[in-house]
């Protein structure tokens, strides 16, 4: 097929592009940033940039977008204008084109609100299990826009047909978190430790990508939440919350020593689960690399 990837530029982009190509297709890439796969410079937002980018497209993969960090960098207006107008020159142009699918990324910062985020210090009982049965609650205009992308792709295949698969991606960033100031671990030590809950890597985000790209005419619309898969169960979350470094000893009783090789902790509370029974049991898709590669990894 061919493919306009949006965000062709980024980190995803850059991984996503060549698995596409890998597969046979053909990828547009679109970017606002020059790269090596990206074809066409401008921007989701204009409508002409748009329209000749996706001329003889069959598939979009929309994974461009402002992005948390860039918050204090620009306006409100200028997400709503990327993340949302862009999303809908998009799904008009694809369905004028009478592309056959559309895969949208979006993200599970949308689904965390302040109150989880403040997890123990908030005075939380528990970890919250997150699932796409719980509502969406964004706490900033990157999560506002992208829930709002969400709700236009939903739009776009109840009145015009047009496949679209939503897929929450957790955690696969190479920078440190922007929270970082609040953590103590380093760099791996926090990303390591994430793969328990909230996190994946690059790779296997850009495998989901193209799961839902071959899926999505059988799925029509659904969304599904992307991360590495957990060891826990709801029934862990009361002792997450409490003593995060036991519960995931009962699990991985070698974790312990290995880290301390390293001079690294873990977590003292946990305050989110993703769950991904939805996305193995509907997409078929389950990331390759979990907490149990990570350890086996540092071995």
């Amino acid at each position: 097929m061919r493919i306009l990837l949006t965000g062709s530029s980024g980190w995803l982009g850059r991984t996503l592009a060549p698995r596409l190509a890998q597969d046979g297709h053909v990828v547009v890439g679109l970017d606002i940033l020059p790269g090596p796969c990206t074809q066409i410079v401008g921007s989701v937002a204009d409508r002409e940039t748009v329209a000749h980018a996706m001329e003889g497209v069959e598939a979009v993969i929309h994974s461009g977008a402002l992005h948390k960090p860039d918050i204090v960098k620009h306006p409100a207006s200028a997400f709503i204008a990327t993340n949302v107008q862009g999303t809908q020159n998009l799904l008009e142009e694809a369905v004028a084109q009478g592309a056959s699918r559309f895969v949208f990324t979006s993200t599970t910062s949308l689904m965390i609100s302040k109150s989880i985020r403040a997890g123990k210090a908030g005075g939380a009982k528990k970890a919250e299990w997150i699932d796409e049965t719980l509502a969406p609650e964004p706490r900033n205009i990157y999560g506002i826009t992208k829930f709002a992308a969400e709700q236009l792709c939903r739009l776009a295949f109840h009145e015009q047909g047009l496949p679209c698969v939503v897929l929450r991606t957790a955690r696969f960033f190479p920078e440190e978190d922007d929270m970082a100031h609040t953590i103590v671990q380093s760099g791996d030590n926090t990303k390591a430790n994430e793969f328990l809950f909230r996190r994946l890597t690059v790779e296997d985000a850009a495998e989901a990508h193209v799961v839902a790209l071959t899926k999505a005419p059988e799925i029509g619309f659904d969304t599904f939440i992307v991360s590495a898969p957990t060891p826990f169960s709801p029934e862990d979350c009361e002792a997450l919350i409490a003593d995060a470094p036991a519960v995931v000893a009962r699990y991985f009783p070698h974790y312990r020593a290995l880290y301390e090789k390293r001079g690294w902790t873990m977590f003292s509370a946990i305050d989110r689960v993703y769950s991904t029974a939805k996305a193995e049991a509907k997409l078929g898709f389950r990331c390759a690399t979990d907490f149990a590669k990570v350890l086996e990894d540092l071995r």
